[in-house]
Parts: structure tokens; C-alpha cells; sequence
């Protein structure tokens, strides 16, 4: 029972990278950008939450919807006015501006709420579920079930409407695309978008799972996640789901059985060790690019 216990744990923070990689590999299948300031976004979601439930006393739906809206703007308008200028910059530009986007956003924090680590306030179900001698907290089950649906809900939208079709078509050529009549721009802020909304998701498992909300709080979540879609193969919807799952079980089964100062190193080592096996990642496709 103590290895299903941490194997249900792991799937449940391994749900929380899934969601996670979910917006840096729509980012980067559609754009061909690594948004590394999408960890900040999820510092900004849990703020938003934080505040709009302790200061100014929305309920939690109330304060989670309400987060979610923040993010997603806020997506938005830092693709807006940080990526789109650089459409036609090398790739080491837009690289470099994603570092500095995350660095201003995590400075911009701490000059706004300090830099002193806050208690995030019980916002979801408390309580835990006992099936025989096996005791599974509804936070977990609702973590893993809201991977769940939104993996579930994200595919039907990539392949069932117009504007999941668009983003395949701009992820395939975006030239092309555009002389389909697909409006580029637009279909890209609405990657950012709906990856950003997602951030806030994941920071409302993450800070409810460890009740603690700091500027730095997306820094590690955001680059295990990264690490996570690397790992499923970057650009693959499925991919990021693995590879968040993998990753999670992966490092809570090392702090469980092995050590909690090395579970980081081993989470890396794995990715390594991958990588050279299969470089494009577990379900990432090789591309031949034309010369």
C-alpha cells in the first residue's frame, strides 16, 4: 500500500508538469519558441488567486476564474509586446527576451508583494478518500482528474474546430497558412492564451498541494515541466502528458526510496539518459528539414 501511496502522489504531481508542459509544447509546436517565462505566469496566477480570495473575499470558484482570466490576458499581452516585434528574429533573440521577461516578472513581484513566502489559503476540497487500507486525498484525485479532462478537452479542440485546424496548419508551415487565408498572429496569441490559462491552473494544484505562494514559486515547476516536455518529445500534445507523468512518478518514487536531495539530479539524469537514447524525446517525430 506505502508504493501505491507514492505512486498516486507522483501521478498527481506529475498531472500538475503535464499541464504545465502543456503550454510550453503548444508554444513551441505552433510558434518554434521556448516561452521560459511561462513558470513566472504560474507565479502570477497564484498571486491572483491569493488575493483575490484574502483581500478582496471572492469565494474560491469566484477566485479561481478570476485567476485564470489574469493569466490568460497576461499571455497575451507579454506575447503582444515581448515576442510578436521579434516574428522574423533568430532564434537566440527570442531566447534571450524570454529570460529577461521571467526575470522582470519575478523582480516585478517582489517589489509588489516583498519577497517573504506567503500561506496559501485551502481553496479546493480538503478531506481524503479510504478505499481499504489505502487513503487517497480528494486534492490528488481532483489534480489527476482535471489533467484528465483538459488533455481530454484539449484534443478535441487541436482536431475537432477551425481554430484547433489553424494551429496545425501554422505549426506545420506558417507561410502556407498564411496564404490559406490563416490569420498568424491571432492564432499564435491564442497558443499563449489558452497555455497561460492553463498555467494558472496548475498554479492553483501546485500552491494547493504546498501551500505556499513566493516570486520564485514557478522557477523549478517551470523547468521540470520544460524537462517534462523535452522528455515526451516537445511539440507533442500526447508527449507532454507522458512526459509530466513519467516525471512526477519518477521523482516521488526517488524521494520516497532513494533520497529527497538527489531526486532532482536523477529527474535530469533520466531526461539525459533519454535523449541520447531517442533525442527527439518518447513520442516527439524527427523532422527533415528541406535546405
Amino acid at each position: 500500500m506505502t508504493f501505491l501511496t507514492y505512486l498516486i502522489s507522483g501521478l498527481a504531481l506529475g498531472s500538475v508538469y503535464a499541464i504545465i508542459a502543456l503550454g510550453y509544447t503548444m508554444v513551441y509546436g505552433i510558434a518554434k519558441m521556448l516561452n521560459f517565462a511561462h513558470g513566472d505566469i504560474i507565479m502570477a496566477g497564484g498571486y491572483a488567486a491569493f488575493f483575490a480570495f484574502t483581500k478582496f473575499g471572492f469565494s474560491a470558484p469566484v477566485s479561481i476564474i478570476l485567476s485564470i482570466v489574469f493569466c490568460t490576458l497576461l499571455g497575451v499581452v507579454i506575447e503582444r509586446l515581448a515576442y510578436k516585434p521579434l516574428r522574423q528574429a533568430s532564434s537566440l533573440s527570442v531566447l534571450i527576451t524570454a529570460i529577461g521577461v521571467s526575470y522582470f516578472l519575478q523582480n516585478a513581484s517582489q517589489l509588489m508583494f516583498g519577497s517573504d513566502t506567503k500561506i496559501f489559503p485551502a481553496m479546493l476540497t480538503e478531506g481524503s478518500l479510504k478505499l481499504g487500507g489505502l487513503t487517497i486525498s480528494y486534492l490528488t484525485l481532483i489534480t489527476i482528474f482535471t489533467c484528465i479532462v483538459i488533455m481530454v478537452g484539449l484534443t478535441l479542440f487541436i482536431n475537432k474546430t477551425k481554430t484547433g485546424k489553424a494551429m496545425r496548419a501554422c505549426a506545420e508551415d506558417k507561410d502556407a497558412a498564411r496564404l490559406m487565408g490563416i490569420n498568424v498572429d491571432t492564432t499564435i496569441s491564442i497558443t499563449f492564451a489558452i497555455g497561460s490559462g492553463l498555467a494558472a491552473i496548475a498554479a492553483l494544484l501546485l500552491c494547493s498541494t504546498y501551500p505556499s505562494l513566493s516570486p520564485t514559486l514557478g522557477s523549478m515547476p517551470g523547468i521540470k515541466a520544460f524537462t517534462a516536455a523535452v522528455f515526451g518529445g516537445i511539440g507533442s500534445i500526447p508527449g507532454a502528458l507522458l512526459g509530466g507523468l513519467l516525471l512526477g512518478i519518477i521523482e516521488n518514487l526517488t524521494k520516497a526510496y532513494l533520497s529527497t536531495q538527489l531526486s532532482d539530479a536523477i529527474v535530469f539524469t533520466v531526461l539525459i539518459v533519454v535523449l541520447l537514447i531517442k533525442p527527439t524525446g518518447l513520442l516527439g517525430k524527427k523532422e527533415n528539414v528541406k535546405v
